[in-house]
């Protein structure tokens, strides 16, 4: 080692004594890149084993629940009867009409992984035009999320209706038919098992959709991503978020939650997305280090 030190010094000594030597220095490996990942919210809802056991729980107990439910009829639907108020409810009644569970699609019954992988790839926000390709398109991209295929059968088995109350457009009704029944989840009709915004005057709103629904079934279970699939009054314009957070929390809505209405994780997209810091935080859990 001694030698190789002594030889390495007179090989140095010889290149400085020579004016017109240079000295190559090795140039240091390049760092690969790390390969840019998903957002968290993505990596947590499509491909966390925690998610997947989340959702795979709430559709095992969606159709415990309607096998049970249906074995003494009850007298009303858990749709609110219109003009009712979280703080009043009153629900439209189910008479002899025959048993339906109604669910959101979109992150409900189905994962869009195909423009939610685009929109994150592309680095862009939701586009309306790219959605409504989705629509049309996206038959045999979109997954079933777990547990559902499991759940819508078992439901139909008990002579339960499966509806679909969607946002999706009814210009599009073809498309989402074939994404639906592409996914394993069967046959929806348009008009008759699967609702589209268009089909009303209520734009986006679901309320005038779900009556129109609970005047044919007695609907037992809602089933959603959103607080909207429950209920607009959920969703009125510049409704503060800490008067949000009571009405959902409220006494009415608490005596239906996993007990008719069933909602799903989404951390992906949702009305919680203009959230502030003061809404999230309260000023008496601020805490700084030493």
């Amino acid at each position: 080692m001694r030698a190789l030190a002594l030889t390495s010094a007179l090989l140095l000594a010889g290149c400085a004594a020579t004016p017109n030597a240079v000295v190559t220095t090795p140039t240091p490996p390049v760092a690969t890149a790390e390969v840019a990942k998903p957002p968290v919210a993505l990596q947590y809802l499509y491909g966390s084993a925690e998610a997947a056991v989340a959702v795979r729980a709430t559709n095992a107990r969606i159709s415990d629940y309607g096998v049970e439910r249906i074995k003494r009829r009850p007298v009303d639907s858990v749709v609110l009867a219109p003009g009712a108020t979280m703080d009043a409810p009153r629900f439209e009644p189910c008479g002899n009409k025959p048993f339906a569970a109604v669910f959101d699609a979109d992150e409900t019954l189905i994962w869009n992984l195909g423009p939610m992988r685009y929109f994150a790839e592309k680095g862009t926000a939701f586009d309306p035009k790219i959605w409504d390709q989705w629509e049309k398109t996206g038959a045999g991209k979109a997954a079933a999320m777990p547990g559902s295929v499991e759940m819508v059968n078992k439901l139909r088995a008990a002579g339960i209706t499966v509806i679909a109350n969607t946002n999706r457009s009814a210009t599009n009704a073809k498309g989402s038919e074939e994404t639906l029944r592409a996914a394993g989840l069967g046959e929806f009709k348009h008009g008759e098992t699967l609702f589209l915004m268009g089909d009303d005057a209520g734009g986006s709103s679901k309320d005038p959709r779900r009556a129109t629904i609970a005047s044919k079934y007695c609907v037992i279970i809602l089933g959603g991503d959103q607080l909207g699939d429950f209920s607009q009054q959920f969703n009125v314009k510049d409704l503060p978020a800490a008067q949000r957070m009571a009405l959902a929390t409220s006494a009415g809505p608490s005596t239906l939650w996993d007990k008719g209405w069933f909602l799903f994780p989404n951390s992906v997209y949702g009305p919680w997305e203009k959230l502030g810091w003061d809404d999230i935080f309260s000023t008496d859990s601020e805490w700084k280090p030493e």
